[in-house]
């Protein structure tokens, strides 16, 4: 009976969706995302668009393999701008008025007449919403499927993975989205305020990213340096044995001291006093970088479950970084460089070992507190 009385409100709330013209809307221009996809190839002469040679785009099939050109296309363009921006903000506007018309006057009264639980039909409701997104995910994954196995020979069954990744990342918002429309009733506040609420999460990864950047590249010059300096004191404790051999002193289990080293290279005092500068900026820098990672861990990680996908698609090894080059860091009369591919290798090998239950877990956590508190407000509320 109850399970009967579930399926029966999911079908009715999915109906509701399925009228809404946007819902189309979004699963057309999956269709097109999905088509463009099809029409970039890429081989030994580099990418090409329906046949065109796309020379500006500096990667042929020699540097980047086909099913990881795809599975990168998949995972940034088809995920990481489509479904997680694009096709979120459409998805919102067509869900923000779930709990705003379910408490409209006349259709709670008619539904609380019948014998379900307010809880249950809350949450009935909020899945349904999902299940909009659902669709939408398993569509864009099936036809991304598709074509890259025929296009490419790429019968990759991860592509699939999208779908319960985006449902999660999109329900971060819309629990905030009904909490907002259970407390207003009104469908364009709670729309706006969980943009909002996406805005400042978007600040804060952004800020996170910034911060575990400089922090990397301070530990990648820290770490550089401590090897020079122990370079130089070596080779100029081994000219102040070999200066000692030729004054026809005893260097037989003789070591010079510290002191003595930097009296002879006065430059490793520059270096020295160089390095604790930078051990000092790093101090700081770990600890705001650790601040945001406290604070990131109350709230939704709407970046980081996106890239739950490219992370079990797609290895760092087989993507191409930059080599041969190095980036001047200048920071107080600092010589020391720094590969970019190198650096940037090691800040997203950083992001990747996040676990996936600080990731997800934390998230939902976040969900259920305020799912909890739109069941409380629901349960109690006098309609």
């Amino acid at each position: 009976m109850i399970v009967r009385q579930t399926a029966a409100l999911l079908v009715d709330a999915y109906r509701e969706l399925n009228a809404k013209k946007l819902f189309w809307i979004t699963m057309l221009l999956s269709g097109v995302i999905v088509l463009v996809m099809a029409a970039l190839g890429i081989d030994k002469d580099g990418v090409s668009f329906l046949g065109w040679d796309l020379s500006f785009i500096p990667i042929n099939s020699d540097t980047l393999k086909p099913d990881v050109f795809y599975k990168t296309l998949f995972s940034n363009l088809g995920i990481g701008v489509w479904l997680s921006w694009a096709a979120t903000i459409l998805a919102l506007i067509s869900t923000a008025g779930t709990i705003p018309d379910l408490i409209s006057g006349g259709a709670i009264e008619t539904l609380l007449s019948k014998p379900i639980s307010r809880i249950r039909l809350f949450l009935t409701k909020y899945a349904a919403g999902l299940l909009f997104v659902a669709l939408q995910v398993f569509v864009f994954s099936l036809g991304s499927f598709l074509v890259f196995g025929l296009r490419a020979g790429l019968w990759e069954p991860a592509l699939f993975l999208a779908v319960p990744i985006v449902v999660v990342f999109f329900s971060y918002l819309f629990c905030v989205c009904a909490l907002i429309g259970l407390l207003t009733r009104s469908t364009i506040t709670s729309l706006l305020v969980t943009i909002l609420f996406w805005f400042m999460l978007f600040i804060l990864n952004a800020g996170d990213a910034t911060l575990t950047q400089f922090r990397t590249m301070h530990e990648m010059m820290i770490d550089k340096e401590q090897a020079r300096i122990e370079l130089m004191e070596k080779n100029t404790a081994k000219v102040l044995r070999e200066q000692r051999e030729r004054d026809g002193e005893p260097v037989e289990g003789w070591t010079p001291t510290h002191d003595e080293i930097i009296a002879a290279n006065p430059f490793l005092r520059t270096i020295a006093d160089r390095q604790q500068r930078r051990e000092k900026d790093l101090q700081e820098l770990r600890f705001w970088s650790d601040l945001v990672y406290g604070i990131k861990t109350t709230l939704p990680k709407t970046n980081e479950t996106i890239a739950l996908l490219e992370r079990n698609l797609i290895d760092l090894s087989d993507l191409p970084m930059p080599s041969g080059e190095t980036q001047d860091i200048s920071i107080e009369d600092d010589d020391v460089q720094i590969d970019p591919g190198e650096l940037s290798k090691a800040v997203q090998e950083k992001f990747r070992s996040r676990p996936v239950w600080w990731v997800v877990g934390t998230s939902l956590g976040f969900e259920a507190f305020v799912l909890g508190v739109c069941c409380l407000i629901f349960a109690r509320r006098d309609f």
